[in-house]
């Protein structure tokens, strides 16, 4: 069942406001509460900048110190720390201490899929 109300003229949307009572309810089943919502948001906020993304991308691909982050992305080591702060925050990167130095990986498989799912998305044809 499909209901109307008044026409819209955009292209870059319906002609006619209208919308399937059945499948709105369906999809707001499936849009998690508000704080999970905002954790998520959170998230790709935090994975949105680019220096973030570089320094994901190469824990992705090896548990790295704070100074081999910084020698592979260029950035000091304060700037380097400041970014795994944000992402440890979020739950994206985490750290183990050996010695005096601290080891860094990503939290876990999720993690690294969602970064191997979006470079296959961007990487498309």
């Amino acid at each position: 069942m499909r209901m109307t109300a008044k026409t819209h003229k955009s292209h870059a949307s319906c002609e006619v406001f209208g919308f399937n009572p059945e499948r709105v309810k369906s999809a707001r089943s499936a849009v998690p509460g508000t704080e999970t919502v905002a954790a998520m948001a959170g998230i790709f906020k935090a994975v949105s900048d680019p220096a973030r993304l570089r320094l994901l991308l190469a824990l992705a691909a090896a548990e790295l110190c704070v100074c081999d982050l910084s020698v592979l992305s260029g950035f000091s080591q304060s700037a380097v720390s400041h970014h795994l702060r944000v992402l440890r925050d979020r739950k994206v990167v985490k750290y183990r201490k050996s010695g005096k130095m601290a080891y860094y990986t990503l939290e876990d498989a999720h993690v690294k899929a969602l970064l191997r799912k979006c470079l296959e998305h961007v990487n498309e044809k």
